[in-house]
């Protein structure tokens, strides 16, 4: 079933135009890619994805709890950056596709197929593009997959990546303490150790962050007192 002719986005003047110019709205859509730290690490068991919780618009602090990881399904799960509306979309789109895909096959939609699915949404969106940059996780039948989708539908899966204004900082701490074939035990403290870093050093990114987990058993997101155990001991 097609469902993608009902759910493209509608079309807003000036909305491609987001490279630090101003639109026929006076908007600059360049503050829309500002701010962030999202991260997303293959296991050898599963699937880290972590992010801070500061919603940005330019120099003020809209919200400091802002909830930036989403869980699509019970082995699937996305991070979200850049334009909330767009961003929350995005969500809303693949949350449904995703229930879709289980009631017609019977089975959850693979990791790929669901990072595929929003990168040709965004890619049918590209001239007037919404503006989100997402990292797709979670386990299947093939193991455990990360993929990254920038605002025109470039898709590439990692082991390890970061994304946002804090990400040179995260990457800092991924490059030097990531190994591959790890356990999620081993590596949740390289994801808090990096989020952590980033959120001292961008200002865009800060107050407070969140940590989910995918493995056999399913999607968990890590509680006040587990962060803070693993931040007192990295």
């Amino acid at each position: 079933m097609n469902t993608f002719c009902l759910l493209l986005p509608k079309y807003t003047p000036g909305a491609s135009d987001f490279r630090g110019k101003r639109d026929m709205y006076g908007t600059n859509h360049q503050s829309a890619l500002k701010g962030t730290t999202t991260i997303g690490v293959v296991c050898k068991d599963g699937v880290i994805l972590a992010s801070d919780t500061r919603v940005t618009m330019g120099t003020f602090v809209a919200h400091k709890r802002g909830k930036k990881i989403y869980r699509i399904d019970e082995h699937l799960a996305m991070t979200i950056s850049g334009s909330v509306a767009d961003a929350q979309r995005t969500v809303d789109i693949l949350k449904a596709n995703a229930r879709l895909y289980k009631l017609n096959t019977g089975r959850p939609m693979p990791v790929n197929s669901a990072a595929r699915l929003v990168a040709n949404l965004f890619f049918s969106s590209r001239l007037f593009p919404l503006i989100a940059q997402v990292l797709v996780g979670g386990i299947d039948t093939t193991g455990s997959h990360v993929f990254s989708l920038d605002p025109f539908g470039s898709l590439t899966e990692e082991k390890c990546v970061a994304t946002g204004s804090g990400s040179p900082v995260a990457y800092g701490v991924l490059e030097d303490k990531y190994k591959e074939d790890k356990m999620i035990g081993d590596l949740l403290s390289v994801v808090v150790s990096a989020v952590d870093s980033a959120m001292k050093r961008d200002t865009a990114s800060g107050d407070s962050f969140d940590v989910s987990v995918i493995d056999q058993k399913g999607y968990r997101k890590l509680s006040d007192e587990e962060k803070g155990s693993i931040l007192g001991g990295s």
